[in-house]
């Protein structure tokens, strides 16, 4: 391992200020607004996939924990495999019908988007 003092993510590698550190700013994570009041986008993509098709649900207001059970919801109501990365659920395959359907059951409004 190496025993050089690695810098941060944006770039700072030297300071002359005895005080900096490189810990980076608390970023709040905004609560989960109730599924009512949240419009959750579908979308079919298949670039930079190898020609896979996979369904992304975008749009999603909450914390990341909420995210990920509904991408674990979403996942196990298609039988498909699938992940949440940088706020969007990705869904292996074209799901778009089957989540529209049961997204609306869960209570969210469902837009497509191409």
């Amino acid at each position: 391992m190496s025993k050089k003092q690695k810098g941060d993510i944006n770039g700072f590698v030297f300071s002359t200020d005895p005080n900096f550190s490189f810990e980076p700013e608390s970023v709040e994570e905004p609560d989960t607004l109730p599924p009512a009041s949240q419009q959750l986008r579908l979308k079919l993509d298949t670039k930079q996939r190898a020609g896979k098709a996979v369904t992304l649900v975008m749009g999603f207001v909450g914390k990341t924990d909420d995210l990920e059970e509904l991408g674990k919801k979403l996942k196990n109501h298609c039988g498909t495999g699938g992940s949440v990365k940088s706020g969007e659920i990705i869904i292996q395959g074209d799901h778009r019908q089957k989540l529209s359907q049961y997204l609306s059951k869960l209570g969210y409004k469902v837009k497509f988007v191409s």
